[in-house]
């Protein structure tokens, strides 16, 4: 039985306030946390064959609007002076993040080089997609014309271990990283006695609905409105390929230029309304996951993806142990560079830690940035 359209559109929406409200309730919910929970709920309703014909192109709207509009409402709360003292650990994590990914997609070029073919340009479009995300990886099958196929299924198996990888993080990740990594020490005393009431009720969104609050929300959902709007003109200037790097670089440059603005940094449960977004799109993109797809496996092609994600992880660990970098640092970095950084309101949400956001936005920008240089660059070495 298929449900009509307007009804999944109203789950999607419905349906991350209920897990906000259980969560305030339940301290299991809580634990196992708002966004992994909607993550499941969308993966069922996903592959359920409930959805009706023509939902795809719903679902693909949803999950491109929802992330443009949560990132300046979740950087109009943070505190760009107290990031700053992180700068060393983003770039740190940054570096270790990239020499991760290179070393664990050449070793593995040697390793599965005999049973796949064209593995040349697979290694290509994994430093572009783990350096940059999905648009570097489009990039990539352009610049060393990939056959249709080839692209399709890294693409396909791609999606299935970052979503593995999403899953550890968004449940038992922090604790695992915690085993080797240091713990995150914060960055310093907020700006003011509001800031302080802020950082400890960031998760709450009791009194949202209150006119002093709403009113100022419904202001500044505009004005995110208005960001992606501005960033999307812009954007149509540069070249297509770069087109998502340069409205997610635009978005994140105007945003944090407004939150010095103190009537903006003033406006409360921004935060708040950012998550609420990011769950829609968190159970949207899940909806959109089709499990039939592990049918028809290239067992090299899959081996040699999955050896990309979790190896780098492992190298990207050790790195960040030598150089004393912690938990949540490389947890954001690792997120931004493996999942893109719409993805990094996602963990940091999941790590209940704000503070990191700007970092894991700075690792996945700068990411973007080189990503499709360093693809190109190993693809015809490796050639």
């Amino acid at each position: 039985m298929k449900i009509p359209l307007s009804a999944i559109i109203g789950i999607f929406i419905a349906a991350p306030i209920l897990v906000i409200y259980l969560e305030s309730r339940f301290s299991i919910v809580k634990k196992i946390g708002a966004v992994l929970i909607c993550y499941g709920v969308g993966l069922v309703v996903g592959n359920m064959d409930v959805l009706p014909e023509g939902a795809d192109k719903y679902q693909d709207m949803i999950a491109t609007i929802t992330i443009p509009l949560a990132l300046p409402l979740i950087l109009f709360s943070i505190s760009v002076k107290s990031w700053l003292k992180q700068m060393r650990s983003a770039v740190t994590a940054l570096i270790t993040g990239i020499i991760s990914v290179l070393s664990v997609i050449i070793i593995g070029y040697f390793i599965f080089r005999g049973s796949l073919e064209n593995i040349w340009q697979v290694a290509g479009m994994l430093v572009g997609v783990y350096t940059g995300g999905t648009p570097n990886l489009a990039a990539m099958k352009t610049a060393l014309n990939v056959s249709q196929e080839l692209y399709l299924m890294t693409h396909t198996y791609d999606l299935i271990f970052s979503g593995i990888f999403l899953v550890f993080i968004l449940s038992v990740g922090q604790r695992v990283f915690l085993w080797f990594l240091p713990a995150f020490n914060p960055s310093g005393v907020p700006d003011s006695p509001e800031d302080i009431q802020e950082e400890e009720n960031f998760e709450s969104y009791q009194g949202i609905f209150k006119k002093k609050i709403f009113l100022p929300l419904l202001a500044a959902l505009g004005l995110s409105v208005a960001i992606l709007g501005i960033s999307y003109a812009i954007s149509l200037l540069v070249p297509a390929d770069y087109s998502t790097a340069a409205v997610i670089l635009l978005i994140t440059t105007f945003s944090i230029a407004l939150s010095f603005v103190p009537a903006i940094k003033s406006i409360k449960k921004t935060f708040q309304l950012g998550m609420y977004l990011i769950l829609i799109f968190s159970l949207t993109v899940a909806s959109m996951a089709d499990i039939s797809k592990l049918s028809n496996i290239s067992f090299s092609l899959f081996y040699y993806v999955a050896f990309a994600v979790f190896g780098s992880h492992i190298i990207h660990i050790a790195l960040a142990r030598i150089f004393k970098v912690d938990a949540d640092t490389v947890i954001i970095s690792t997120s931004a560079l493996i999942c893109s950084p719409p993805f990094v309101p996602v963990v940091a949400g999941a790590l209940k830690n704000r503070e990191v956001i700007l970092t894991g936005m700075f690792v996945g920008i700068a990411g973007y940035a080189v990503g499709n240089y360093l693809g190109v660059i190993v693809a015809y070495i490796l050639k």
